[in-house]
Parts: structure tokens; C-alpha cells; sequence
């Protein structure tokens, strides 16, 4: 079995397709004769039965895992639902509770049918839109009173033809509203609008079997938790890329969210990252290579969105991304180029900073370590070289230079980490305690490993703070609760990813299974799975929660304890919380930056709660206008607090320009989160010094 590092990548595998159930006519089709071949079938046997005795959890394969599948496959294949009907889902909630049993004997057949009645139903749906845009976008009539429900996932599924017509007769409505307030004219519009839906539909005929097996199989997997999947004979050849196009690609981890593919999180120093023009629940809906035209990619499954921003090192993609931080109705997008190359060891090497900051009148200094992976030169680790670069390693060298220079504490930036070697994560906390346990691994059988410090000494013992946020994770995650269970630090920041469990490859006849085999926890008995590591110092996020991390993916593992490793001790912290936080939010509350985040969070989640959408242009465009002039009001509260002068409006270019900004050149005082990561150190600093002299 290949063992992997903890990670928090994603790999969801979304097929577009499906079949009929008897009792329905429809024309014959491409699709209407795929069928599982014995392959297949002998794979899906192979699943099962590892699935039994090797998952961390081994939950029972029943009626109840049945109603599971059956409801996972359905929102898998329908999330909005937008395509079955009421007669369909009521065909096929016979099956709800037999899934267990066709899996067990290897029948593939109702997966199939479901598959392929889908199929179906979506190209009857793309007809259906093409024939509306045939009528001529400039005969649409946007004048009249009528809203869309954009929020249908708790929505009752259609019960005729009739009132599907009438759901995406709005839809291609909202489709051309949308680009006609971004700007395109109605030949455009047309045009492009035109062309998706013919893709679309031109992609449904060369549906393969092997496609539905894997959305079926991988549906089974995935009810066990979100990182337990089936990977099929090419998915599994291109395993590391799919995962995190690290080679050759743009290093970012993506997923499959409705017909658009999301990103769920940047490789530090990675392509995508460095352009600072690509951020987590960004959406892409266009790639092209080089200067050619670019690939309307919405509706395309996720790998074959992967193929198209692959390709060779050192040529560029182009990427048509819409923001996460539009508003949800607003589809503005923009054009980011980014030049494919593999991650360097080098750029990700932690860094160092002096954080200056003035407070009670008087002077300190910071030192600040900010580690982007958690990486170990394993080519010239095994080779003996003895210079091989590590995060331990270069941390301990970072750290002896900022002691020389008399810092008065120190902040380790863990924001954005999405974790890396195990190995170092172990390492990395030797550095800070005595001697003792770093993580426990408890596997598939109850058995709890314990990897230990063994080296007595810490090499640092200042006093010192992590900053963490949403996309802190495994391995970061693993280094964070060790300090905050030995009490070796302050965590700040945000609540992390959630990701504690470790996955291994199982080949099989057909394909690869990845699988969950080992949950992580930490020193005091905690899982870092699906809570993660909780702040002692919460900061605002503008990344959503329910977007991103452990928790918002579906049948994520849940939070637990085992026994303790070390004997609980004294938290010198815990005493000075309240008045850290009292001290926090009286400062923050005067920060420009912070009461802008504050601001930009609470319009966001307002916005995030409308379940409808105004297909009347005048509305759509006052909503817009009203929303510009809310972000414009609160951009110029930040610009005068700053000294700087008020914008007349905010346009998209100005956002870029700020987030293309050279990351080394920005002082770590105007960094608003570390800047006050340190204040809160030096507050604990004073604090605990009061209570010493008494």
C-alpha cells in the first residue's frame, strides 16, 4: 500500500450523464446501451470488500449506507434539482434501500439506469435552451416582474415537463442577464451561450461506461468519508495532478461545485499563488492555452477541466475566473494568465521578518517565521547530504538569527499552510518542548500510535504566537494543537481546515482505491478532524466555512477523543483570555482593516442568504449599484483611516492591483492580521509580567 502525507486535497470526480427505467420511452440515444463490463464488476466486488476490512471507520454496508448512496448519488448527479422529475425520484426510491445489496453481489445495474435517465433528462434540458436562444436573446423581455430560486437544493423535485420548461425558460433568462449587465452585447451573448450548450450537449455522446461506473462507485466510496475514493484506470494514472496540479500545472486544489469548478485551496508558492489574481472559492469557467481562444468549461467534468490547464512547464494558461469576493449575482469574471511550472522546493522555504511595533509607549521587536508547506528534501535526505533543506531545519536556523538579534517574542505564520511531511510536523514541535509526545494515530484496528520528541531541551523558549487561518491544514493543524496543548503558544487567527485523517492507495483489477486507514489526534486526546484547532484568538475570515474546510464536505468524518497521551498542566494563558480578548476587540474595533473585514463579512453572508434572484433588469442592476456602493462606502472608510485619498468608484482593476502586490514588499506592520497577532503577544507579555512582580 502506498502511504500518503496528510494533504488536504480534494478529488472529486463528477461524471455528466445517464439512463432510462422501464416504464419510460425515450428516443434512442448514444448512451442507451452502455453497460458495466466484467471489469467493472470485479472492481466493485474489490470495493466493497476493502472497504469492509480496511476503512478507519468500517461502518456496516445496510439499509442505512443505502439511503446514503442513493440520496449522495442523486445530489451528485442533480444538485439544483433541475433535471429529473418527481416521477423519476419516485421510479427510483425503490431502489433507496437495495444499494447495499446490488453492491454485495456486484450489480451495477441500478447505478447504471439512474446514470442513464439522467442523461436523458439533461440533453432533453439542453434542447430546450438551445431552442429558447433560437428565438433571439433581443426578443427577451426583462421589464417584467419575475425572480429565479437560485437556492434549490431543499427545493421539491418538478412534476411535469411543463414546469421544468418554465424553471429554464428563467434560467437562460438569468444566463443572458447576467452577461448582459457584464458588459457583452447580444450577439455575443448569443454566441457564447450558443456554443456552451452544444458542447454540453456534443460532451453527453461521448459518455463512456467507464464514466458512470466511476460516479457510481465513487459515490459508494465517498459515503464512508470525503477522502475515501475510487479513482479509475486514468484518474489513477494521474493521480498527483489531479489532486493538486503540482506538475505542470498551476498548484491549486479544485473541486467540482455544481456545473463550475471551484478552487478549494492554493499550494503556497505555487503558480496560481504567486499571481495573487486567484483566491480559495474562486470559480473557473474558461481556460486557454496561451493567446488562443478561450474554452467555455462550464458544465465539463472536473477532469477534464484538469487536462485542459495541464501542459508542458513553462508555457501559460489563461484562466476565466469569477471571484469569490463578487457578490453571489454578480458573474463579472476576469482573465488571469499563469505560467505552468512545478513547485520549487525554494519557494516554499520559510521566511523572517522583524515585526516593529510601538505599544504602552514603548518599542519592540517581533521576530516573525512564516512557513508556507512543511517540506523535507527526501532525495537528499536519503542520499546524506547534509545540507538537506527541511522546515525544521531552516526554522532552527531562522530562529538562532532572530535570538542574535534580541527579538522580544516570536510569531510563526502558519496562515494558508495546507500541511506537507508528517515527519516535520513532528520535528518542528522538538523545537519547542522538552520531551514528549507530538501526535497520536490511532488506526483501523483501535491500535495508537505515538510519535514522540525523544530529544530532551527545547531549542526555543521565548514566548511566542501562531497565526492560523481557515486554510491551515493537516500537518499544520498537527504542529498547532501541539503547541496549544503544551501551552508553548498563543494560537490566533481562524478556526483550520478540519482535516485529520490519513489515506492510503489499494490497487485494484480496475482503477485505485484511496482510502481512509488512520485518524490523527492530538497529545490531549483531541481529533484535529472536522473542528480542526480552535483559535484562542478568533479573527474575522472572509473564507466561507461552509464553503471550505472538513466540515462542509459531505459525510466528513466527525470530531472525537481517545485517551490523553501527557498528563494535563497548568495554562498560562487560560488566566489572561478574557482580558486578551477584551484588549483585542477595543483595539480592533478602531482598525481600519478590521472593521473593513467586519464590514465585508456581514455583507457578504447578507447577500449569501437571498434565495432568489430578481430577473427584471432594472431591479438586477439597482441591486448591483446598491451593492458597488456599499463595498465603495466601506473601501473609503479603510482609504481615510489610512490617509489616503477617497475612490470615486471601485472598479475590478483597483482590487488586482492590491492583490498583485509584491508580497515582499509589504512591511509586516501593514499586515493587519500579524500586526496584531503581535500586539496581542506583547499584551500577554505585560500581563504575565504584572502577576510575576507581585
Amino acid at each position: 500500500m502506498k502511504h500518503l502525507l496528510p494533504s488536504t486535497a480534494l478529488a472529486l470526480f463528477i461524471g455528466i450523464g445517464l439512463l432510462p427505467v422501464s416504464g419510460t420511452t425515450f428516443a434512442a440515444n448514444s448512451w442507451d446501451k452502455l453497460q458495466p463490463d466484467r471489469d467493472e464488476v470485479i472492481a466493485s466486488l474489490n470495493v466493497v470488500e476493502l472497504l469492509k476490512r480496511h476503512h478507519y471507520s468500517k461502518p456496516p454496508l445496510d439499509d442505512a449506507r443505502s439511503v446514503i448512496i442513493y440520496d449522495s448519488y442523486i445530489k451528485l448527479l442533480d444538485p439544483s434539482r433541475s433535471y429529473f422529475m418527481a416521477s423519476d425520484i419516485a421510479e427510483f426510491d425503490k431502489w433507496k434501500t437495495q444499494f447495499d445489496d446490488f453492491l454485495k453481489s456486484g450489480d451495477l445495474n441500478a447505478g447504471f439506469t439512474i446514470y442513464k435517465r439522467y442523461l436523458d433528462r439533461v440533453k432533453a434540458r439542453l434542447d430546450f435552451a438551445l431552442a429558447e436562444l433560437n428565438k433571439g436573446v433581443d426578443k427577451m423581455d426583462f421589464n417584467t416582474k419575475e425572480t429565479l430560486l437560485i437556492d434549490r437544493k431543499d427545493a421539491p423535485w418538478l412534476k411535469s415537463t411543463a414546469e421544468l420548461d418554465d424553471l429554464w425558460r428563467k434560467r437562460v433568462k438569468d444566463e443572458v442577464l447576467r452577461q448582459k449587465i457584464a458588459g457583452k452585447d447580444p450577439k455575443q451573448i448569443q454566441e457564447t451561450l450558443t456554443k456552451r450548450y452544444k458542447n454540453q450537449l456534443a460532451r453527453l455522446d461521448q459518455t463512456r461506461a467507464e464514466d458512470i461506473f466511476q460516479a457510481y462507485i465513487n459515490t459508494f466510496a465517498m459515503s464512508y468519508d470525503p477522502h475515501t475514493n475510487y479513482l479509475s484506470p486514468d484518474n489513477a494514472e494521474n493521480f498527483d495532478i489531479n489532486m493538486s496540479l503540482s506538475l505542470e500545472g498551476i498548484g491549486a486544489v479544485l473541486q467540482s461545485d455544481n456545473d463550475q469548478v471551484k478552487v478549494v485551496r492554493l499550494v503556497p508558492a505555487g503558480p496560481a499563488d504567486k499571481t495573487k489574481q486567484v483566491a480559495p472559492a474562486d470559480k473557473i469557467i474558461g481556460v486557454a492555452q496561451g493567446n488562443k481562444e478561450m474554452v467555455d468549461v462550464v458544465g465539463w467534468r472536473l477532469d477534464e477541466v484538469v487536462k485542459l490547464i495541464r501542459g508542458p512547464k513553462g508555457t501559460v494558461v489563461r484562466l476565466e475566473v469569477i471571484p469569490a469576493s463578487n457578490a453571489p449575482n454578480d458573474q463579472t469574471t476576469k482573465i488571469v494568465p499563469i505560467t505552468r511550472e512545478a513547485v520549487k522546493l525554494e519557494d516554499q522555504a520559510v521566511k523572517k521578518s522583524i515585526l516593529s511595533l510601538k505599544q504602552d509607549g514603548k518599542d519592540y521587536k517581533l521576530g516573525v517565521i512564516e512557513i508556507p508547506a512543511f517540506y523535507l528534501d527526501f532525495k537528499a535526505f536519503r542520499a546524506g547530504d547534509p545540507d538537506y533543506k527541511s522546515t525544521t531545519r531552516d526554522v532552527k536556523k531562522l530562529l538562532t538569527e532572530l535570538q542574535k538579534e534580541k527579538v522580544d517574542g516570536v510569531v510563526i505564520d502558519l496562515r494558508n499552510n495546507g500541511g506537507g511531511s508528517l515527519q516535520e510536523a513532528t520535528e518542528l514541535t522538538s523545537l519547542f518542548i522538552d520531551k514528549g509526545p507530538t501526535v497520536l494515530v490511532r488506526n483501523a484496528d483501535g491500535r495508537v500510535d505515538v510519535l514522540e520528541d525523544e530529544n530532551p531541551g527545547a531549542f526555543y523558549k521565548g514566548p511566542m504566537a501562531l497565526l492560523v487561518n481557515r486554510l491551515s491544514a493537516s500537518a499544520s493543524e498537527i504542529f498547532a494543537g501541539a503547541m496549544q496543548d503544551y501551552h508553548r503558544a498563543l494560537i490566533i487567527g481562524g478556526q483550520t481546515f478540519g482535516k485529520g485523517t490519513v489515506q492510503t492507495i489499494q490497487p485494484l483489477n480496475h482503477g485505485e482505491l484511496k482510502l481512509t486507514l488512520a485518524k490523527f489526534y492530538r497529545v490531549s486526546g483531541q481529533s484535529t478532524q472536522h473542528q480542526g484547532v480552535l483559535p484562542d484568538i478568533d479573527y474575522p475570515s472572509l473564507i466561507d466555512t461552509k464553503e471550505i474546510g472538513e466540515s462542509a464536505l459531505p459525510e466528513a468524518m466527525p470530531w472525537d477523543t481517545i485517551r490523553a497521551a501527557i498528563k494535563p498542566a497548568a495554562d498560562p494563558f487560560k488566566p489572561f483570555l478574557a482580558q486578551l480578548k477584551s484588549e483585542h476587540d477595543a483595539r480592533t474595533n478602531k482598525d481600519a482593516e478590521f472593521v473593513f473585514i467586519r464590514d465585508k463579512l456581514a455583507l457578504a453572508q447578507k447577500l449569501m442568504e437571498e434565495k432568489t434572484v430578481s430577473l427584471n433588469e432594472a431591479d438586477r442592476r439597482a441591486q448591483h449599484a446598491d451593492i458597488d456602493a456599499k463595498q465603495l462606502a466601506m473601501e473609503n472608510i479603510r482609504r481615510k483611516a489610512k490617509g489616503e485619498e477617497p475612490l470615486k468608484e471601485l472598479k475590478k482593476e483597483d482590487e488586482d492591483a492590491l492583490a498583485a502586490a509584491e508580497p515582499d514588499k509589504v512591511k509586516p506592520e501593514d499586515d493587519a492580521y500579524l500586526s496584531e497577532t503581535g500586539r496581542v503577544l506583547l499584551d500577554y507579555l505585560k500581563l504575565s509580567n504584572q502577576v510575576a512582580k507581585k
